[in-house]
């Protein structure tokens, strides 16, 4: 069987070791490009977009897949609900993992926000705010403009940080608690701004705000596809295993 992978997580990055080593498969992952110099796979992998919904259902038939496996970032809703769509369209077998949502402890100060803007408009004035949400979504905060804004990303920026005040933060993760903790207090952060993207790697820099006494802006998902979904890498490979037979 011709599997796609949707890969762009931990979770995928398992995922595509465990394929690599199953029988009768012929697995091939697919990252969006977002991140330069993305590590390597276990399995055949192709980077970049498909060219929209056509070039997906073309890529589908063109490549033999018989079933969708998408292990994409929980934000990555657009991709997530076109895939649901078009596997469903085609007969394609399809399943999403979706890692379970980060919850707030009796200790945590979190604001629940629905999106950037809300989050934006709850942060005070003169606040310095460490914001990790990924390079795309930046000029979201522009609001943002009377703060002092320190802006993580994976790769080197190509242009000027466009806040009046803070910089740019360069790192690929993990982090540690620890890492996390001592930036934090290096850079006197008082909110954190995040992605309830869920997973314990990425939930280091929530001990450290709770350690510190950060106020967190947590950003909801996105809905998601109306699709069948498991929550464990496990449960995806079962999946996987049962198709196979």
């Amino acid at each position: 069987m011709r599997l796609l992978l949707l890969a762009g997580t931990g979770e995928a990055r398992r995922i595509a070791s465990a394929l690599a080593e199953m029988p009768g498969l012929e697995p091939v992952a697919s990252l969006a490009g977002a991140t330069r110099g993305p590590a390597r796979l276990a399995i055949p992998t192709r980077i970049g977009g498909f060219g929209g919904a056509e070039g997906f259902r073309a890529f589908l038939e063109s490549e033999g897949i018989g079933a969708v496996l998408d292990a994409t970032h929980p934000f990555a809703a657009r991709i997530s609900h076109r895939s649901a769509a078009i596997s469903a369209e085609a007969a394609i077998p399809y399943l999403q993992l979706l890692r379970p949502p980060w919850l707030p402890r009796p200790d945590d100060n979190w604001l629940m926000a629905r999106d950037a803007a809300e989050a934006v408009a709850a942060i005070p004035a003169g606040a310095r705010v460490f914001v990790v949400t990924g390079r795309q979504t930046l000029e979201d905060f522009a609001g943002l403009d009377k703060c002092t804004v320190f802006f993580r990303q994976i790769d080197p920026p190509g242009r000027p940080f466009p806040f009046p005040q803070g910089d740019w933060v360069i790192g690929r993760p993990p982090f540690s608690v620890e890492d996390e903790e001592a930036l934090f207090r290096r850079l006197r952060i008082d909110w954190l701004v995040v992605k309830n993207a869920g997973g314990r790697a990425a939930a280091t820099k929530l001990e450290a705000a709770r350690r510190l006494g950060v106020t967190v802006a947590m950003l909801r998902r996105p809905r998601q596809p109306a699709a069948p979904r498991v929550a464990s890498v496990g449960a995806a490979l079962d999946w996987v295993r049962r198709l196979a037979r």
